[in-house]
């Protein structure tokens, strides 16, 4: 199993002569194939836990493991993406979603077939020969989630992916974020400022207070999902169902109080 493990974890950093606690004593998990978002005020360590999850931070207490073992570093089983699109602007596009592959030493046709499926998944058949500065924002983070994928991880970590874009192209990634975790589930941890996204996008969501960053709330919206099937519904369309708006709303009020300090 690949699930993700947060164990009574708190993360110090030094400041001045001293620490201070972006986490403390949280516990969450998060199960095999399952999306779980993360949403909290700035400054509440939700990109923090992120990169603990990766193996770029390391608990001050606390562990941290992935499918039962300790995460000691970043591993083959864990792709991340950024919310700057971090491709190499000297290789195409081609040889930017074949890189992870080339480096665990894949067949050149393993390669090209990784690259041809994944192309074809977020709708980019013909750009194989483009570099990044010829593709627009959205493609560009459309070829960084194709790359991720490409190396066949079991977990994504994906930090504020959308939020460099403009609000339309955010929406048909989002679409195609569905879409894709649809066809290839993955154990997905999500950080994003967006509650609408995080609401649409996720089984859970769950909420970080901060002074230091903790778990506040979690909100389970899969069954809300099944149930009203909004897989098969038009983002617009979500977004203006009663179940949808409740739960805006809950998560805002959540926020506002952290905000205004009067949790």
């Amino acid at each position: 199993m690949k699930d993700i493990a947060f164990n009574d974890v708190t993360k110090e950093f030094p400041r001045g002569g001293g620490t201070f606690a972006a986490l403390e004593n949280v516990t969450l998990t998060v199960a095999e194939k399952e999306f779980v978002a993360i949403v909290g005020p700035s400054g509440c360590g939700k990109t923090t836990l992120m990169r603990m999850a990766a193996g770029l931070e390391f608990p001050t207490r606390g562990t941290v493991a992935v499918g039962g073992r300790t995460v000691t570093g970043p591993g083959p089983e864990r792709a991340v993406v950024f919310q700057q699109f971090a491709l190499f602007p000297w290789k195409t596009v081609r040889d930017n979603i074949a890189f992870g592959l080339k480096c665990k030493g894949a067949s050149r046709r393993d390669q090209d077939d990784a690259v041809r499926k994944y192309l074809e998944l977020m709708g980019m058949q013909g750009t194989e020969d483009s570099f990044p500065h010829q593709l627009s924002g959205g493609m560009q983070q459309r070829v960084a989630i194709a790359r991720s994928y490409a190396i066949d991880p079991d977990v994504l970590l994906m930090d504020e992916p959308f939020g460099a874009l403009d609000a339309q192209t955010r929406t048909v990634m989002q679409e195609e974020l569905i879409r894709l975790s649809r066809v290839n589930p993955r154990t997905v941890l999500f950080i994003t400022h967006s509650v609408d996204e995080a609401v649409y996008l996720a089984d859970r969501v769950v909420v970080l207070a901060r002074n230091p960053g903790r778990v506040r709330e979690i909100l389970d919206v899969a069954a809300t999902r099944r149930d009203e099937d909004w897989d098969a519904r038009a983002i617009e369309e979500v977004m203006d169902l009663p179940s949808f708006t409740g739960m805006r709303t809950h998560l805002w009020k959540l926020l506002r109080e952290q905000i205004a300090g009067t949790e």
